[in-house]
């Protein structure tokens, strides 16, 4: 049973940093399965509903030593940034790309 622990991404809809937060979830141990009647996709593994939110990473660390969970932590990658871009670029003499018009 490893847990992991990572910031996940933003999605489209949230912008900035403020609130983001430190989750641990745990690794699936079995396998999801077909379920017959249904259809639906089912597991005997409990673990893979359990996640925790923590305001630092420090936190989620001490956590799991504190409840013997072996864990493995993924750093956060830095972003590319954004590039400002204004509407007057597009009519710039030394434009890179083809016009569209």
């Amino acid at each position: 049973m490893t847990a992991r622990i990572y910031k996940p991404a933003r999605n489209a809809m949230q912008s900035g940093q403020s609130k983001t937060r430190w989750l641990l979830d745990y690794d699936p141990e079995a396998r999801r399965e077909i379920e017959p009647l249904m259809g639906w996709t089912s597991s005997t593994d409990m673990n893979q509903q359990i996640k925790l939110w923590f305001e630092t990473k420090d936190e989620a660390i001490a956590y799991a030593e504190k409840n013997g969970i072996a864990y493995r932590v993924e750093e956060e990658r830095p972003s590319a940034g954004r590039r400002a871009l204004s509407y007057s670029d597009n009519f710039k003499f030394n434009r890179v790309g083809q016009w569209t018009h």
